[in-house]
């Protein structure tokens, strides 16, 4: 279970790149999550996309819209359910998705200015399902290689 929201100055990102989005920006981050490709898994995943006018969106405390040539703004938030997320997983994950953005936006590299936010929810703080769910009620679905399931399992303690 995974929500990645993507903020931009409306008109950045035209349609067919937010299409592209949703499925590039899930498997960036479904792949280290679960261990492998695994399409079945993006169900559990979601992508919000957030337009924003230029006059609510500022970079060195200056509006966009106020400035002669606005800058390149994009912010992606990644929520993540409380699981194995070494640093180094983080930042697979991290340089994931702004070379998918890059792509997406049809630029060799990203821009300086689009920042990556990756947020671990505390176990028991994920509500889903009608109540609260915890990643090791997931891990028998198939998704998970064995190496995932047991980094998940050595890192999360079941509730007493």
């Amino acid at each position: 279970m995974t929500i990645i929201t993507v903020t931009a100055p409306a008109g950045r990102l035209s349609l067919d790149q937010r299409r592209r989005l949703a499925e590039t920006l899930t498997d960036a981050v479904l792949e280290p999550e679960v261990g492998q490709h695994a399409p079945a898994a993006r169900m559990g995943f979601q992508v919000h996309f957030h337009d924003l006018p230029p006059d609510c969106m500022a970079i060195g405390g200056r509006l966009l819209s106020d400035q002669d040539t606005p800058r390149d703004i994009i912010t992606v938030n990644i929520a993540v359910m409380n699981a194995a997320w070494p640093a180094g997983v983080r930042a697979e994950v991290i340089r994931n998705v702004l070379a998918r953005l890059a792509e997406a936006c049809g630029m060799q590299a990203p821009a300086p200015t689009w920042w990556v936010n990756f947020e671990i929810i505390d176990e028991g703080s994920w509500g889903s399902r009608g109540g609260v769910l915890s990643i090791l009620q997931l891990l028998d679905s198939g998704v998970f290689t064995p190496a995932r399931i047991e980094a998940i399992r050595a890192a999360i303690q079941p509730p007493a």
